[in-house]
């Protein structure tokens, strides 16, 4: 996969990862079966592909806000997710096996309806839960990897002036907050209300905005839009990805009452999975799985 990074800058940020959850005292461990099984998961598995991703975060240059760098970047194996998001139920069973925290719903728990009012945290807390249950490797997508599985569905947050002037930029982003679509009903709908895209996964980038794995980044360019230096790193704050590009708080459950950095607030927050299939992932599951094991 492409980066715009050095190998060095890119394991600080993947360790960065899991440092919150273990500052927040929940350690990364991996929950046996219980009684409950877990819904049939149906996914999509995408080929590895050339594709145009705008990199996540802020960029500047001289001190001047500009858009991020437009690159050409490719998987370096097949991508295998969710071909919807995590359900109600699903996270339900999450809840009452004690992995997961309790989220505030109303009525019964929907199979058909995705779970919304989970934070970053809360959707880790699911794939270890998962991963445990199955005995596969599930997590979040990158950034990167929600752009190509969304396909024509995901947006470009470039902002479309050549100026660097602070002033007219701060007016062009106003005017494209401005111009985005904001439906009355933001309640959580039925799977397949917003469609499916050319990839065969349902309902993206419609009301529900899905957690990431990328932490957010600060980042200086040169003339040739190079990375200068070393990006400064919040892995407190993550990408989510929807209608638009945002970036959240990791323990933010609804970014509608505060936790956005900028921009117009997702509706409601939610999340699919990756299969992670590479072998060393694999070897660490088991690895998890004999640590869990009672003594004989």
């Amino acid at each position: 996969m492409m980066t715009l990074f050095s190998t060095k800058a890119m394991l600080k940020i993947t360790l960065a990862s899991f440092l919150p959850l273990a500052a927040a005292g929940a350690p990364l461990v991996f929950h046996r079966a219980a009684d409950q099984p877990v819904t049939a998961i149906d996914t999509v598995t995408l080929a590895p592909a050339e594709f145009s991703y705008r990199v996540a975060g802020d960029f500047s240059r001289g001190r001047m806000p500009v858009n991020a760098p437009l690159v050409r970047s490719r998987l370096s194996s097949p991508l295998v997710i969710m071909k919807t998001e995590v359900s109600e139920a699903d996270f339900g069973r999450c809840v009452r096996e004690g992995a997961c925290r309790t989220i505030e719903q109303a009525g019964s728990l929907r199979s058909d309806v995705p779970v919304t009012g989970v934070s970053w945290e809360d959707a880790i807390a699911y794939a270890q839960w998962l991963s445990g249950k199955t005995g596969e490797v599930w997590r979040l997508p990158t950034d990167e990897e929600w752009v190509f599985a969304a396909g024509t569905r995901a947006k470009d947050d470039a902002i479309e002036t050549d100026t660097t002037d602070f002033s007219q930029r701060w007016l062009a982003k106003y005017e494209q907050e401005s111009a985005r679509e904001r439906n009355g009903d933001r309640r959580p709908r039925a799977n397949g209300s917003f469609g499916i895209n050319e990839n065969g996964l349902l309902d993206v980038a419609g009301n529900v905005w899905e957690w990431t794995d990328t932490c957010f980044i600060r980042h200086d360019l040169d003339s040739k839009n190079r990375p200068v230096g070393e990006a400064t790193t919040n892995c407190g704050v993550r990408v989510v990805q929807g209608a638009h590009r945002s970036y959240v708080s990791s323990f933010i459950r609804d970014a509608r009452g505060g936790g956005c950095s900028t921009g117009t607030p997702p509706d409601n927050l939610g999340f699919r999975l990756v299969r992670d299939d590479r072998s060393w992932l694999k070897r660490m599951v088991v690895r998890a799985f004999e640590q869990l094991k009672p003594a004989a």
